[in-house]
């Protein structure tokens, strides 16, 4: 499994959009994928739906082979992935880092790190790790689409995530990550628009 990315949105509509999503490197759905539209993205539920009980067996196993195997990065990636299927962030957090301990390059586990860092409430944490990310691959689609994310739900740096997103659809134009910056971007042209009409007739209104 590989997620997709979250969080909050600028507009009414861009905010129902983007609930559907999840941040993440690789894995396909940890909620569900957002609507092809707008339209059809401002009638679904704001809130996610409960998260995947935790495979507690699997977890068992998993803990199991890494005590035997404690070189072996790819059986900590898993556990991380297993925890954070869960949205158990938390936990994932320790076994993301000790995977990239044993091997830094792996962009997917640094990415995934990041997004569990975000879920843990540390914004400033997730975008140094989508740093780290990058130095490995500055056109990494995924990593690039979920700064963008952070940046504008995270810290409210909206010009940082029309950056970010920018990017997104320059270096991956016709993939899923694209679409979605789009959207994003769209998003942001959207409540930069109102704001501008609801300022706009509130001079009109003084005159």
């Amino acid at each position: 499994m590989r997620r997709e990315s979250l969080v909050f949105g600028i507009a009414g509509t861009f905010f129902g959009l983007l609930m559907g999503w999840i941040l993440g490197s690789q894995r396909e759905t940890l909620m569900p994928a957002p609507a092809t539209t707008t339209s059809q993205a401002a009638q679904q539920p704001a809130g996610p739906p409960p998260p995947p009980p935790l495979d507690t067996q699997r977890v068992s196993q998993l803990e199991a082979k890494a005590k035997g195997e404690p070189a072996n990065a790819s059986i900590r990636v898993e556990l991380g992935d297993t925890y954070m299927d869960a949205q158990q962030f938390d936990r994932a957090i320790p076994w993301y880092e000790k995977a990239l301990t044993i091997d830094p390059k792996n962009i997917d586990a640094s990415t995934d790190l990041a997004v569990c860092y975000y879920y843990a409430n540390d914004p400033d944490r997730a975008l140094a790790q989508l740093d780290k990310s990058l130095s490995l691959n500055p056109k990494h689609a995924k990593t690039l689409l979920n700064q963008g994310i952070i940046r504008a739900f995270g810290k409210s740096d909206l010009k940082g995530a029309e950056e970010s997103w920018t990017k997104v659809v320059a270096v991956a134009p016709d993939s899923a990550e694209a679409k979605r910056a789009k959207q994003g971007l769209e998003g942001l042209k959207s409540g930069h628009d109102g704001a501008a009409g609801t300022s706009g007739s509130g001079r009109g209104g003084d005159e």
